[in-house]
């Protein structure tokens, strides 16, 4: 009796640590799949194991119980299709190691007071679009010469270029698409070489934001909508999709997505999405896909 098509288990050691063949021996043998051959696809970092399963579900929820408190990632997946032509990110906390409305908060001496909004609502705790305006709002008076400091100090998630330009290089599109604003996706989007980016926009007025998001407000369904009408425009199909985020708006995106990743995901998002990444970075997405240390382009 066949155990369905093939599938691939990538498992990524977390930064700065080594993904040491011991350890990787016994999580499979933990997981039922003790036979299996690693492939390495980087020496003592990432290593792809190929297997069969009539139970998808269940081999992932096996393999995230062997590796409970260890720092390794892996993500598990159909062998066939790995390889994505479409990326879709998130910026904030995904791409960008900041929340931008956060660092906005800071200029109207506000932040702690929005810090905790933003949290509660990236974890599903609010609603998202009412949670964006209301803490817009408060913001009425920062200075479009502020938002400019800002882009200055944001950093970049680790392998958040390197993703993007290895996908680039084997013919890839990837789009930025946020909950945020265009004030700041643009400058990123150009930063890390991403073909596009969507976003929200805030209202300007004589050199200073008015308090108000320009409509319609771009939340959880418009992501989804947007990685949608990209795979159409680019004639894709929904396995050839690659979507990233952290938060709870992130979610319909991850789940239209062949491969959906929850990414230093809020505990809720991660619990929710097909797979998810804890402690690597974002060449993680890389060797899921397949490619070898050697073929990562340092972008």
């Amino acid at each position: 009796m066949s155990k369905g098509l093939p599938r691939v288990a990538t498992f990524v050691a977390g930064r700065g640590t080594a993904l040491a063949e011991p350890a990787l021996r016994a999580v499979l043998r933990d997981a039922g799949l003790g036979a299996s051959q690693p492939e390495w696809l980087a020496a003592d970092h990432a290593a792809d194991v190929v297997f069969e399963t009539d139970d998808p579900a269940g081999m992932r929820a096996r393999l995230a119980s062997a590796l409970a408190g260890q720092a390794m990632d892996v993500v598990a997946q159909p062998l066939a299709e790995r390889r994505k032509r479409l990326l879709v990110a998130d910026m904030d906390s995904t791409m960008i190691e900041q929340e931008c409305i956060d660092e906005l908060a800071e200029f109207a001496g506000i932040r702690a007071e929005i810090s905790a909004v933003t949290a509660r609502a990236m974890a599903g705790e609010l609603d998202f679009e009412a949670a964006l305006k209301a803490r817009v709002a408060r913001l009425a008076g920062v200075r479009v010469d502020q938002i400019r400091a800002i882009l200055d100090r944001l950093t970049l998630t680790p392998g958040a270029r390197a993703l993007v330009a290895t996908m680039r290089a084997h013919g890839a599109h990837a789009a930025l698409v946020s909950g945020g604003f265009t004030q700041f996706t643009e400058h990123v989007a150009e930063r890390i070489g991403f073909h596009e980016s969507f976003a929200n926009q805030l209202e300007i007025v004589d050199g200073a934001l008015t308090g108000r998001v320009v409509e319609p407000v771009q939340g959880r369904a418009a992501k989804r909508a947007t990685l949608e009408s990209l795979r159409a425009r680019l004639g894709l199909p929904g396995a050839a999709t690659l979507a990233i985020g952290d938060g709870a708006n992130d979610l319909d995106m991850l789940d239209a997505a062949g491969l959906g990743v929850a990414f230093h995901a809020k505990p809720k998002v991660a619990a929710a999405a097909r797979a998810r990444v804890d402690h690597a970075d974002l060449t993680a997405l890389l060797y899921a896909q397949g490619y070898r240390r050697d073929e990562i382009v340092a972008g």
